[in-house]
This record gives C-alpha cells, structure tokens and sequence, in this order.
C-alpha cells in the first residue's frame, strides 16, 4: 500500500454560532473556500494536480448543501479538474474525510487530496437536515434514541463522574485553550476570515471564556435534566442499561461543546504527490478506523475504536504521546481517560471543543492539525485523534511525525 502523508493543515477561527456571531454572515461556501485558498496559496498548489477534495458536513442543506466542496472549489479559483464530495459521520465527519482520502492515496489511486470540513451552525441549526434515526420509531426504538446530552449525562452516571468533575474539566478546557491562544500556538494554522474589502472579520477562536471558574459554573442548571425527566429519556437510558436506578444530570452549556462556525483542510498525499508540489511532509498517516458501540451511552465510541485500531496496529496506549479527543461533553473525556489510565497531561494539551467550539463537520480535521502542530513544537512522535458520533459510533487515527 501506497504510504500516505500530511503535508499542511488550516482551518478558519470558530466564531459563534449565534446570529450575534462574527461569522453568521458568511456562508459556508465561503468558510470552506478561504481554507482551499490558504492550501494553495501557502504550497503553490497547482489546482490541475488536486485529485479529489473531500469535505465533511454534518447538515448539507440550504446554504451547506449540493457538494459544498465543489462550490467551494470554484469559488476558490481551483481549476475545473478538481472534483469533489461531501460526507457525513456526524461528528467525525472532518476526520473521516480525511481518512476517506487517505484510502484512496494508499490504494494508488490519488496522489493529492485536499479533506477536512465545513459547519455553519449559526445559519444550518443542528438537526436541520433531518432523518430516521430522530424521526421514525422503527429506528428510534432498536437505537435508544435520545438526545445526546442525556446518553452525556448517562455516561456520567454509569462510569461515576460527579458535577465537580466534569466542571473542573471545562475549567482546565478554557485555561489551556486561552494559554495556547496567548502563547501563539495557533498562528500558523488559523487563517483569519476577512471580507470582499480585504478587512478582517475574525482571527480568533470568539467561543472561548478562559477566565471561567467553578463558581461561575456551578450557577449553571443542567441542561439536559428536562427532557431527560419530562421527556421520557431517561426511562429510555434506564431500559438500555437496568443497573442506572437515575440518571445523575451534570452537564450544561459550560461543559458541553460549543456551538461554532468554522472550517478547514488538510493537504495530504503520496510521496510522489509531495514531490509534484515540491514540499516535504510533516506526518504519515498510519492507521484509521471506525466501529459502531453502545447506541443508548451513544459517546463511548472512541474508547472502542482505540481498542481496534490498537489491535489492528499492534500497539499499545503507551505507544502514543498525545492524545486529542472531541470534548463533545466533559464525561466523554473523563470515560476515556479512565478506561485506558491516560494522564489529562497528553490529552488534550491546548484545550478542545468545550473552549473553543465544535463546528460539527469541520472539528475532526481541526483536531488533527492542532495535534500534529504540538507533536512538532514538543517534538514528539505519534498522536491519536478520535471522536464520539451520534447513534453510537467512533472513529479514530493515527499519525506518526516524519
């Protein structure tokens, strides 16, 4: 098999996704198109070269929908040769673009891919592109539908993660990601999205409050309590696993992912693809995987494909240096760090999600590229990235630094 490589990565800031936000007023189209210009303008991409350009969009309707990274292609001034195609996993929706492309670059047939992803939740609200898992019972029933925060809320209760802990885990989330904002480590990577006229409309992660402490937290009530106790999910949880006699509900906004805009990509290819465009890689791609897990916990998926993807590579959890996970809600962390008995100190080192927000197609591309970005600065060697999906699912990856 063709070996594969990272050769450079983007991503636009997070701004709000609120109608107040910096970035409401830019359609998707236009998000996922200032990351293929900064792919080409920082490489000297000849766009004739490009052989696919993969993006994730988790709601690909109204202003994200119709093969997103086309438009944005053509918006980009790419040449007409560059294909593309949007897909959905949820959640690991950026990352899975990126490993779709990966699969196609070892099997010889491409050499240059651009994959990563797009959400504009401020414009495209979670949810809109609607579907079976949430609306037909025949699905709903096998499934133990239920919102997310209540499967969130539900893996805190079985794994035993009280209130304290997943508020002192958000707090730890906004200090890394403001000390890491503040230290510069993002600069080479966001790009700042700026209008017609050439003037910036935002550079900077805008969801962040790193000033954030426990008593501002703990004046927040749970979120998810009603429709867990009014709307009957909690019965649905207890059904699926029996030895919950309640659900503990611990999460809220402050320690739940944000709700963002945002977008990005990540170069990657073959050796000789490297080698056409004249640049050196940075990392290799050396294994990915996905696999399906507990649909009522629905968010304990990364814990199961790590168990495969390390079996699959023969290695083991001290084989990785550092560790990036979806801070899709703070038990989702908690659980993975206590299943595998891995030190806060390699997870997550510059904070996630929880800070700085999850623009759902676009965060597993980010991830990647804030992981590789701190492998170079603390010169380490192998990462892996993975995510919690809807429905029950996971996928991850591992990249090693050349």
């Amino acid at each position: 098999m063709t070996e594969v490589f990272i050769y450079d990565h983007v991503r636009t800031p997070r701004g709000r996704g609120k109608k107040d936000g910096s970035l409401h007023e830019v359609p998707s189209v236009r998000l996922a198109a200032k990351t293929l210009e900064a792919i080409r303008d920082r490489n000297g991409l000849n766009t004739e070269t490009v052989d696919d350009i993969i993006m994730g969009c988790v709601d690909p309707v109204m202003d994200s929908g119709a093969v997103i990274p086309k438009a944005a292609a053509f918006e980009a001034g790419y040449s007409t040769k560059a294909p593309g195609m949007q897909i959905s996993r949820f959640c690991a929706s950026g990352l899975d673009a990126i490993n779709f492309g990966a699969g196609k670059i070892a099997a010889g047939s491409d050499d240059i891919v651009i994959a990563g992803g797009v959400e504009s939740m401020s414009r495209v609200g979670m949810g809109m592109s609607g579907g079976a898992w949430y609306m037909d019972p025949s699905v709903n029933f096998p499934s133990y539908f239920m919102p997310q925060g209540v499967s969130a809320d539900l893996i805190a209760t079985k794994y035993g993660f009280s209130r304290d802990d997943v508020d002192a885990y958000a707090v730890e989330s906004q200090k890394r990601a403001g000390k890491a904002w503040d230290a510069g480590y993002f600069k080479n990577s966001v790009i700042p999205v700026k209008d017609q006229n050439g003037i910036t409309i935002l550079d900077r992660d805008e969801h962040m409050r790193p000033t954030t402490d426990m008593p501002a937290l703990a004046s927040l009530n749970a979120s998810f309590q009603m429709p867990g106790e009014m709307g009957g999910f909690e019965a649905v949880g207890i059904q699926a696993h029996p030895e919950i006699e309640k659900i503990n509900y611990v999460h809220h906004a402050g320690n739940s992912s944000g709700i963002v805009d945002g977008a990005a990509a990540v170069l990657i290819g073959s050796k000789a693809g490297g080698e056409s465009m004249g640049v050196k890689p940075r990392a290799r791609i050396r294994a990915f995987a996905n696999i399906g897990s507990d649909p009522a916990l629905m968010l304990t998926g990364p814990v199961d494909v790590t168990e495969k993807l390390l079996a699959r590579t023969g290695m083991t959890i001290a084989d990785i240096d550092l560790f990036e996970l979806n801070e899709a809600f703070a038990a989702v962390v908690l659980r993975y760090m206590q299943a595998f008995d891995i030190s806060h100190d390699i997870m997550n080192v510059n904070g996630g999600a929880i800070a700085m927000g999850h623009p759902l197609g676009a965060t597993g591309a980010m991830i990647l590229g804030t992981v590789l970005d701190e492998l170079e600065r603390r010169d380490l060697n192998t990462a892996l990235v993975t995510l919690c999906i809807g429905a029950g699912m996971g996928t991850a990856t591992v990249i090693e630094r050349v």
